[in-house]
């Protein structure tokens, strides 16, 4: 097995097309086809189901438990090229949300980046809670960052950040009070951001009441975008709100509603059977986090979160 062969039957696992497998990979489809052809003899197993006039390509038994091991054998791979080719640098893959990324993590990033001395170097991805931790247990990452707690029993998570909601609404919104309950605001206005479950549960009984929202966005810059609308208005963790305010004019309110939402709690997980090179590395990480989080005063939502939960 090589590395284009597996990159390529990873490919035709997302697309489960050759066409868009090889417009992905930036070669030819008898390319892609001879690939997976070599791929097979060598495992002398079938991959595929090829049908004539089928445009999307099935996978075998074998090739659905193949998966799995292809993805194991690409990250090896690759750590076995970087230890190749690294002296003492430290390396660290890490898989985070949109807006943590966007919001909180970026400045982290950029002074890791700045220290010269520190020598680590970072893969940063994006992806969604759940995806984090699948890539986790799968060994593609060694750390993430998330907002939904799941029990995977290989996985160890810490709350490291808990974050009050508010009302964030476009500039020049007819209602400008410290606090608005949403009941006040026009739902059809809305940009639904749902957090996470506990959020959600609250924003059906709340606001949705049954009713589908008439705009739902999944990352930051949809949320600042719309957030340029007249009359649009959303509800946001702190940390997005900050940014919010740096980049934009944008009116906030604290939420007036008895029942008000639940935090926002940020979570950082990891494989719970690290080697003792990658914990070395992820120690030193944490540390920088630790001292992001007190320069940057977010410390304090993390001490509250602690004195909430002793």
């Amino acid at each position: 097995m090589n590395q284009a062969d597996i990159e390529t039957f990873l490919t035709l696992v997302k697309t489960r097309n050759i066409t868009k497998t090889a417009e992905s990979l930036f070669v030819s489809q008898p390319t892609v086809s001879h690939r997976l052809k070599l791929l097979e003899e060598e495992l002398n197993v079938s991959l595929l189901i090829r049908k004539k006039g089928y445009k999307k390509v099935e996978l075998t038994p074998k090739g659905e438990e193949f998966i799995p091991i292809a993805q194991r054998w690409l990250s090896l791979m690759k750590e076995t090229m970087l230890l190749k080719n690294s002296s003492e640098e430290m390396y660290l893959c890490v898989g985070s949300t949109d807006t943590l990324n966007s919001c909180i993590l970026r400045d982290l990033y950029r002074s890791i980046l700045r220290d010269t001395q520190l020598n680590l170097k970072l893969n940063i991805s994006t992806h969604y809670s759940y995806e984090i931790y699948e890539l986790l247990e799968k060994r593609t990452i060694d750390v993430g960052f998330v907002y939904h707690h799941l029990h995977f029993k290989n996985i160890i998570s810490e709350p490291v950040l808990r974050e009050k909601m508010y009302i964030v609404q476009e500039w020049d919104s007819a209602i400008r009070k410290n606090q608005i309950n949403t009941e006040e605001l026009d739902p059809e206005n809305e940009i639904a951001f749902l957090w996470e479950t506990n959020y959600q549960i609250w924003h059906e009984q709340v606001i949705s009441k049954g009713k589908r929202n008439s705009l739902e966005v999944d990352t930051y810059s949809l949320l600042s975008e719309f957030l340029r609308d007249k009359g649009r208005w959303a509800i946001a963790p702190v940390t997005v709100v900050n940014r919010l305010q740096n980049e934009q004019k944008v009116f906030v309110s604290e939420i007036g509603n008895k029942k008000r939402p639940p935090e926002r709690i940020t979570y950082i997980v990891r494989h719970k059977d690290m080697n003792e090179a990658k914990l070395d590395t992820l120690k030193v990480f944490e540390e920088r986090i630790n001292q992001y989080f007190t320069d940057s005063g977010l410390d304090r939502y993390m001490d509250r979160y602690t004195e909430a939960d002793a």
